[in-house]
Order: C-alpha cells, then structure tokens, then sequence
C-alpha cells in the first residue's frame, strides 16, 4: 500500500513505521491517523512481523502534537466526533493491537503526539526527547486519551500537574516518572528499539498478544483484570505456541514459534 504521510521498513520480523511531516513536525491530521490505522492493521495480520517500532522522520520530532489547523472551527458536536473517531481508529486501536508496538520518541511528543505515543505498550526516548500535554493553552483538553494514561504511567499528582500547567518534561524526567521506559543518544535510539523487539521477537507471539489483552484489562473500570488473566492463561494451553515453548524447555533446545 501506498501512503504519503509515513514510511514502513520491514527488516526481518520487525518493522519500523516513521511519521514523515517534517514541514509539520510530524503533526496528525485526518489522513495520517488514517494511514497509521491501515498500516497497523496490516502489519498486524502479517505472520511474519512479531514487533512494530513507531517513531517520526528527522531529530527535531516524534510528533509535535494534532494538526490544529484542521478543528479550529469545530463546534461541540464535531469536536466530540473527532476525539471519539480519532480514539477508536488509532489510540485505542494500538493499545489492543496483538503485535507489541514501540514509541522510539526522537524528540518533541506532545499533545497527540505524546498520546500516541502512551498509547504504544511502550516507549524509549532519546536523550533530547520533549514531552507534555499542552492542550489547555488553546482552550481545550487532551482528547485522544491523554487523560488516563498519563495517570496510569505516571500517577494522579504528577498528571494532573502536567495536564494543568501546559508544561513540557524533559527525558530525564520522563523516565524518573516512568513515562518512558529508557533514554538514549539520539543517533542509538533505533538501533536499541531494534535491540529490543529482537528480544520480544524470540517468544511466543501468541502468548504476548494474551499477556497485552490481560494487562489492558486491569485498567479498564468494567473489567477485572486478573479474571482476565486467568482466561488468557488458560487459553494459552490451547496454542500450537505452547506446545513448542514446552516441548523445547523440556528438550533443552530454544524454542521456535509458529506465530501469530
């Protein structure tokens, strides 16, 4: 397929899509959620791919944030409709996406910027890495889920400030907080993204799609999420991937997983 806002690199099981607006710096709009869901929702049914590394073209941004220019006329009714659509097609899409997802954060996230990249199972920054909220500054809340899973990474206090004062934290600072998980020199940043879903890439694809959906689970107020665990695990006995990973424990040979 075709797209003009971002890239796909596959190189064995791993793929890297990059965000490419740099006139923009990288900012979303309409067409690049778009394309985003439709790659990911590809790459996603692809057997062969077992980690998906996310990050945005050039060294200034991962995401600078939402394309403003396309609602700065909304009114309640439209705006209500983009936040719903614009979760459900990409937010929400890649948080329950099967196939594990890595922000590579090269520089400015914020605002939907920064949610998307929250919304990645998680995320590595480099070492000029920008991050913050900057919505009420406009007049406006984070609508893309910004609101809850800055509290689930960071915590109420922390979030709450972030969210109130507009302000942006440094990588440091996100990875004291835990919004990210590591921070590295710019010019490594995708080689140990790569590091590490070779890593995720050398298990079982089946059994991490069930381990997403049961961590998922615990932070939905309608779900309980070690009843969720329990269902996944058991569901986990039924997969080819199970009878290889045992097999190949028990034969003290590494494992070598059918897939997806």
């Amino acid at each position: 397929m075709k797209y003009n806002n971002i890239q796909i690199q596959k190189e064995n099981s791993i793929t890297t899509i990059t965000i490419n607006r740099p006139s923009k710096l990288n900012a979303l709009n309409k067409e690049t959620i778009q394309e985003l869901h439709d790659a990911f929702k590809d790459l996603d049914k692809d057997k062969n791919i077992k980690a998906i590394i996310l990050t945005g073209s050039g060294e200034k941004a991962f995401v600078a944030g939402a394309d403003i220019s396309e609602f700065a006329n909304f009114s309640v009714k439209e705006g209500g409709k983009l936040a719903a659509k614009g979760q459900k097609l990409l937010f929400d899409f890649v948080e329950k996406l099967s196939t594990p997802v890595i922000a590579a954060v090269n520089g400015f996230a914020l605002g939907g910027g920064l949610e998307l990249a929250m919304s990645c199972h998680f995320r590595v920054a480099s070492d000029n890495a920008r991050m913050g909220l900057p919505e009420v500054s406009l007049g406006v809340i984070p609508g893309y889920g910004g609101t809850q899973r800055l509290p689930q990474l960071v915590g109420k206090g922390r979030a709450m400030e972030m969210i109130m004062t507009a302000g942006m934290i440094d990588a440091e600072k996100a990875l004291n907080c835990g919004l990210v998980n590591y921070v590295v020199p710019q010019e490594e940043l995708l080689d140990f993204c790569i590091k590490l879903a070779s890593k995720i890439s050398n298990n079982s694809p089946v059994a991490i799609s069930h381990a997403i959906k049961a961590v998922n689970a615990g932070f939905k107020h309608d779900s309980n999420g070690y009843d969720a665990e329990i269902k996944a695990f058991g569901e986990c006995f039924g997969t080819a991937d199970f009878e290889e990973g045992t097999t190949a424990f028990l034969e003290k040979r590494k494992a070598d997983f059918p897939g997806k």
